[in-house]
């Protein structure tokens, strides 16, 4: 019983060879495939698909066998400018362009509004608290490989700002 399976399984059906071969063998017909850049986006789905299977099985035999329009009609399925390859609406980078502004402009509006009404900086912003601070790191030996308290030190250490008094 599994010798019979397993021989069944290794042997091509003759029904099946020949279904393939008789689907493949005709043309698709030139007024199906005619136009077919400007009619397939308005094609149903259950369409598209049949007829890129049907080109699909043509192609799997001899190419010499496909028509000029069969070529052209396969590539223009597989690469023409449709689908995720659809050009872009036209108007559409300034549409982009105006959107992008409009959310900049609002962006710097707010920044704005709260700068405003913000109160002043706090105390450990001014250059005298920093200088401070540089002292602090210095006297409790703060990094002493690369830091503010290794010999040789030339950077500003905790200085940021500038002086605060006028």
């Amino acid at each position: 019983m599994l010798r019979n399976a397993i021989v069944r399984a290794a042997r091509p059906s003759t029904t099946l060879a020949l279904g393939r071969r008789a689907a493949s063998t005709h043309a698709i017909s030139n007024p199906t495939l005619a136009n077919i850049e400007k009619r397939w986006d308005g094609m149903p789905l259950q369409e598209q698909a049949e007829l890129w299977m049907a080109l699909r099985d043509r192609m799997k035999g001899s190419w010499t066998e496909l028509t000029i329009q069969e070529k052209k009609a396969a590539y223009w399925i597989a690469f023409g400018p449709h689908g995720p390859r659809a050009l872009p609406p036209p108007g559409e980078g300034k549409k982009v362009a105006a959107y992008t502004f409009i959310g900049l402009a609002a962006s710097f509006v707010i920044f704005a509004t709260i700068r405003a009404f913000a109160g002043p900086p706090p105390a450990s912003m001014t250059k005298e608290w920093q200088e401070a601070s540089n002292e602090y790191l210095k006297g409790q030996n703060s990094d002493p490989l690369t830091g503010i308290s290794s010999e040789g030190y030339s950077g500003k250490g905790m200085v940021q700002s500038p002086s605060g008094k006028p």
